[in-house]
């Protein structure tokens, strides 16, 4: 069976997941993130996609970019793993794949998600219990993000720019974002859609994507409701201001 398009729309955020085949390592060493990122540095320029968030875990990598459209993407990340992969076996003495399949992603549009996305990344190493606050991991854009280091991979996401009207009060207002309660469903939400290559994505851009003939949800299984009966899927309503509950 053919593989489903990747879905994609000009300048909406994606969130980006790729793990290691088997689960395995796919970095051993802090050198083995900076030839990654140096790399992905290299192609953001290139391709002319904004990076807003990232991180490097040790089996699998999380990123939320805008490419301007789906083949940008994916030549980003095929040009990535052709430069990545080769340097990575011949460190470590092996051959054949370094990843698990082709990459997932989901789009990301709202504040509750593009902010909630921003989160679910740089939160990574906490929810792992690697690290006792987001701070405290090496390998995400957290520091970038909240100001205590300068990134030149990332680009503000609109709504990260939406958090303020300056810089130094954007960068509070994000690292106030992590005092607040985890939201589970949101997390849900994030790990389904990038899985399944779904959209969590307003009302408005929900409608656009399927006038164009876009599949933007999971497909229950079983009878199709009446059309009058049908409510909104979860993973596509709208939540306005921000990331509340």
């Amino acid at each position: 069976m053919a593989r489903p398009p990747r879905l994609a729309f000009p300048d909406i955020a994606l969130h980006v997941r790729q793990r290691g085949v088997n689960r395995e390592h796919c970095f051993h060493a802090d050198n083995d993130r900076l030839v990654y990122l140096s790399r992905l540095c290299e192609l953001v320029v290139a391709t002319g996609c904004k990076l807003h968030a990232y991180c490097l875990m040790t089996n699998h990598v999380h990123l939320l970019l805008t490419p301007k459209d789906a083949p940008t993407l994916a030549s980003l990340m095929r040009d990535l793993g052709r430069h990545y992969v080769p340097y990575f076996n011949r460190r470590y003495g092996r051959t054949g794949t370094l990843w698990e399949g082709r990459f997932r992603s989901c789009l990301v549009d709202s504040p509750r998600y593009v902010l909630g996305c921003y989160r679910y990344i740089e939160s990574n190493p906490l929810r792992a219990g690697m690290v006792p606050e987001a701070s405290a991991y090496a390998w995400s854009s957290y520091a970038g993000n909240v100001g205590t280091r300068c990134d030149p991979l990332l680009t503000p996401h609109v709504e990260y720019d939406a958090l303020a009207e300056d810089t130094p009060a954007r960068r509070l207002a994000y690292r106030r974002l992590f005092d607040r309660p985890e939201d589970p469903e949101l997390w849900r939400a994030l790990r389904e859609a990038t899985y399944g290559g779904y959209a969590l994505v307003g009302e408005s851009l929900h409608s656009r994507l399927v006038v164009a003939g876009h599949r933007v949800e999971r497909q229950k299984p079983g009878p199709k409701p009446a059309l009058h009966d049908a409510g909104p899927p979860a993973q596509v309503e709208l939540f306005a201001g921000g990331l509340g509950g």
